[in-house]
């Protein structure tokens, strides 16, 4: 059975602060155990075309991964489907990701959004950067909050940045 809330976190524990998508998603099925009767939890090192058919029959989607770009701790957007250049390489952004859905399906994407989390460090076999640490944290607050209310409407109040 699909649940109707996916968050998908992805990322490279190996690689230091890109591990900050994977840790939101261990931090929920520590501390945020009460909404996985509602929540699916998907990880995996970067987006792929075919994660596109995980959107199916969702209600809400939440994308979390590390960010260079961020200019405060996390950052937290609502997605819209666009075609990128990403779309043909083995990394695909979170909106890429949607347009394929909207393309295959033939029907809007569900309301999906971004988590971006400020990431500093990202060498192979680093360990999470101090900052890092410290963004993940309000990050993994900021989640809690918004997995209390699982509506859309609500999440939309809580955006940052575009």
């Amino acid at each position: 059975m699909i649940k109707p809330v996916l968050v998908f976190g992805y990322g490279n524990l190996s690689r230091g602060d890109d591990a900050l998508g994977p840790l939101v998603l261990e931090y929920i099925e520590e501390h945020a155990k009460h909404v996985l009767p509602s929540v699916d939890i998907l990880c995996d090192f970067q987006l792929q075309i075919e994660h596109a058919l995980d959107l199916e029959n969702r209600e809400l989607v939440l994308f979390v991964d590390a960010s260079v770009a961020c200019e405060s701790a996390f950052d937290f957007a609502e997605l819209t489907p666009v075609r990128d250049k990403s779309y043909t390489t083995h990394a695909m952004s979170p909106a890429a990701v949607l347009a394929v859905y909207q393309d295959i399906k033939k029907q809007v994407p569900p309301p999906c959004f971004l988590l971006s989390i400020k990431g500093e460090k990202f060498e192979l076999g680093e360990g999470l950067s101090v900052n890092a640490g410290q963004h993940l944290a309000e990050a993994c607050q900021f989640v809690g909050e918004l997995l209390s209310t699982l509506d859309s409407r609500k999440w939309r109040q809580n955006c940052v940045s575009v």
